[in-house]
C-alpha cells in the first residue's frame, strides 16, 4: 500500500465524475494504524477517531488520554504521528528501524520504552526443530496524555490486551502510566511461558544424553543454547528499566502504578534465573554429548581392533602358505588343506571368545 506523507485516521478521496470533483469518501484506518481510542475516566469514547482529533478532544477535555497503536510503520507513515505528539526525532528513528535493545529513555516530557516481545515456536520434538524462540519489538511512547505503540513483529500484538484493558475502566483510570504497565507485564508473561516451554525440550534433551544406548546430536544442544542466548538477550536488559520505573525516577509514573512496576520486575528476576540455569545446563549437556560421543568412539574402536585381529589369523596363515616355497611342511599331505582350515576356524573361535570375555566385542 503506498505510503503518505502523514498520518490520518480517515483520508479523503476525490474522483471526477463527467468533469466534477466529488466528494471526499472516507476510507477505513491504514494497514499500519491498528486502533486509535480516546479514553476518559477510563471508558473509551464512542466512533472512530484520528490521532489529531483524538489528542484535541483529550485536550480540550483536560482529562484523559490518547491510545493509537502502529504495525510497522516506515519513516514517512509515522511523521504525521511525531508531529501530533510531538515525539523525538531519535526515538522515532529508533521505532522505524527497530532492531533496539530493550531501554527507556526520556526526552523532554516523553518517555520512550523498547521491549522485545517472544514467542515460543511449536515443534514436534527439540532433536527435530529449526527454530525454538522468535523474538519480536514492542516500543511504546508515553506522555501525559498519550500512549502510541509501535509493533514490529506478527506475534507482538496488544489487542487483546487493549479488550481486557477497556474491561477494566478502573485500571484505566490511571492513565497512560497504566497501559505502559499492561504492555511490560504482558511482555513478561510471554517471557515465564517461553521459559516453561523450554525447560519441557531441555529435560527431553537431558533425558536423551543421559539415557544408555541412545544417540546424542551435539547440534541440537547447540541449536537450543543458540536460542536461549537469543531470549536471554531479550530479557536482560528490561531489568535496569523496569527498575528505574518501579523505583520513582519517572515523573510520569505515579506512585500507585510504581508498586505493579515492581511486580513485574519480580517476575523478571524469576524468568533470569530460568534463563541462567538454562544457559549452564546446556554447557553441562555438551559436555556430557561430547563425553558420550568420545566413550562411543573409544568403543567402536575397540570392536574394530578386535575383528582386525580376528581376520589376521587367517590372513597370517594364508600369507604363509602362499609363499610358494617347495618344501614346506604339509604341503603335499593331503589332509594338510582341511587341518589348516579347522586350525584357522578354531584359532579366531578362541580369539573370539576372549575378545568377547574381555568386553572388546
Amino acid at each position: 500500500m503506498p505510503s503518505l506523507p502523514s498520518f490520518s485516521g480517515l483520508r479523503g478521496r476525490s474522483a471526477r465524475t463527467n468533469g466534477r470533483v466529488a466528494p471526499p469518501v472516507p476510507v477505513p484506518l491504514s494497514a499500519y494504524v491498528v486502533d486509535c481510542g480516546v479514553y476518559i475516566d477510563g471508558k473509551r469514547l464512542p466512533g472512530r477517531w484520528t490521532h489529531t482529533d483524538a489528542v484535541r478532544e483529550v485536550r480540550k477535555r483536560r482529562e484523559g488520554f490518547v491510545w493509537i497503536g502502529l504495525y510497522e510503520p516506515d519513516e514517512e507513515q509515522i511523521q504525521g504521528v511525531a508531529d501530533t505528539f510531538g515525539l523525538h526525532e531519535l526515538a522515532v528513528e529508533d521505532a522505524v528501524q527497530a532492531h533496539q535493545r530493550p531501554k527507556l529513555e526520556r526526552y523532554d516530557d516523553t518517555l520512550f520504552m523498547v521491549l522485545k516481545t517472544v514467542h515460543y515456536i511449536e515443534h514436534d520434538s527439540p532433536d527435530t526443530a529449526n527454530e525454538i524462540v522468535e523474538t519480536g519489538e514492542l516500543m511504546v511512547f508515553l506522555g501525559k496524555d498519550f500512549v502510541v505503540t509501535v509493533r514490529h513483529g506478527k506475534h507482538a500484538g496488544v489487542g487483546t490486551l487493549r479488550r481486557q484493558l477497556e474491561d477494566d475502566p478502573e485500571r484505566l483510570s490511571m492513565g497512560p502510566s497504566a497501559v505502559l504497565h499492561a504492555i511490560a507485564d504482558m511482555a513478561v508473561d510471554s517471557y515465564l511461558a517461553v521459559t516453561e516451554a523450554i525447560e519441557d525440550d531441555i529435560d527431553e534433551m537431558e533425558v536423551q544424553v543421559f539415557a544408555p544406548r541412545t544417540a546424542v546430536d551435539s547440534e541440537q544442544i547447540y541449536l537450543m543454547k543458540r536460542e536461549v542466548l537469543e531470549l536471554r538477550r531479550a530479557v536482560m536488559p528490561l531489568a535496569v528499566p523496569l527498575r528505574r520505573l518501579s523505583e520513582g525516577y519517572i515523573t510520569l509514573v505515579p506512585e500507585e502504578v510504581r508498586s505493579y512496576f515492581r511486580d513485574v520486575e519480580d517476575h523478571l528476576t524469576t524468568v533470569s534465573e530460568h534463563i541462567a540455569s538454562f544457559d549452564e545446563l546446556l554447557s553441562t549437556l555438551i559436555d556430557a554429548a561430547l563425553a558420550k560421543i568420545t566413550l562411543q568412539q573409544n568403543t567402536d574402536m575397540r570392536k574394530i581392533t578386535a575383528w582386525a585381529a580376528i581376520i589376521s589369523v587367517p590372513t597370517m596363515i594364508a600369507g604363509i602358505y602362499g609363499m610358494n616355497f617347495e618344501d614346506m611342511p604339509e604341503l603335499h599331505w593331503r589332509f594338510g588343506y582341511p587341518i589348516i582350515i579347522g586350525v584357522i576356524i578354531l584359532s579366531c573361535l578362541l580369539l573370539y571368545r576372549i575378545l568377547r570375555r574381555n568386553r572388546w566385542l
